[in-house]
């Protein structure tokens, strides 16, 4: 393992047993498209999503509480997405250390939020492999610590124009932009909303106000991008 990466590894508080996982972890799918196959970090993504997911599930667990499930569901989500994991590989300097394709690279795929967050995930599943559940769990717990701190405070706000600001990020849509008008006297004002993600519009919302109304805009991009990964539609 080169000096470069003998960095990343003090970072991430962990030196591989096993340092090709680490630089498999880093792969993206970009590269095999032009330079005739290989493998890619994708399974290592996959296993390392679900490492993730189980590691916060249980943090939201613990920290929350009585809280219902919902409230579970919320913290998870506030800190398994794109955005937050994004920037922990910010952090980490991950995407220096990418193997991409020239293209990719070029368009500044060393700092896509989707592509490191991915590869963050990678990672993670990386460092399972390497050393098994308790160490991953750890690493896990000491990146996204500050995550965590800063959602659980703030979950109350934790609604539909966030879901739809992570899911634009996640998919390098940019950033949700929203266009609101009221209507009528101040005592009985209606709001109605669109919001633009990426080349799209959605809505229009409706409500008594300003951030009901963008709150159904939302609600409706989201319902449309997530309708894209189901199968059935058409």
């Amino acid at each position: 393992m080169g000096e470069p990466l003998e960095d990343l590894c003090d970072r991430l508080g962990h030196h591989f047993a096993d340092p090709s996982l680490l630089e498999l972890a880093l792969v993206h799918r970009s590269w095999l498209a032009e330079n005739n196959g290989g493998e890619s970090n994708e399974r290592l993504e996959f296993l390392g999503d679900a490492v993730l997911g189980l590691v916060i599930a249980d943090v939201a667990y613990q920290r929350l509480g009585d809280s219902p499930e919902g409230k579970l569901s919320d913290l998870r989500q506030s800190v398994v997405n794109a955005t937050a994991l994004g920037e922990v590989a910010r952090s980490l300097r991950l995407g220096e250390h990418l193997t991409l394709g020239r293209g990719e690279d070029a368009a500044g795929g060393r700092d896509k939020t989707s592509i490191l967050s991915d590869a963050l995930e990678a990672v993670i599943g990386a460092v399972y492999l390497d050393a098994g559940q308790e160490v991953a769990d750890a690493m896990v717990r000491r990146l996204l610590h500050d995550a965590v701190e800063h959602a659980i405070p703030n979950l109350e706000s934790f609604d539909f124009k966030t879901r739809l600001q992570e899911l634009a990020a996640q998919r390098d849509l940019g950033v949700p932009h929203y266009v609101t008008h009221g209507e009528g006297p101040d005592h009985d004002k209606v709001f109605t909303a669109t919001v633009r993600v990426g080349s799209e519009s959605f809505g229009p919302g409706a409500g008594r106000t300003k951030k009901s109304a963008e709150q159904v805009a939302a609600q409706a991009a989201i319902d449309h991008l997530r309708a894209l990964d189901d199968p059935t539609h058409s």
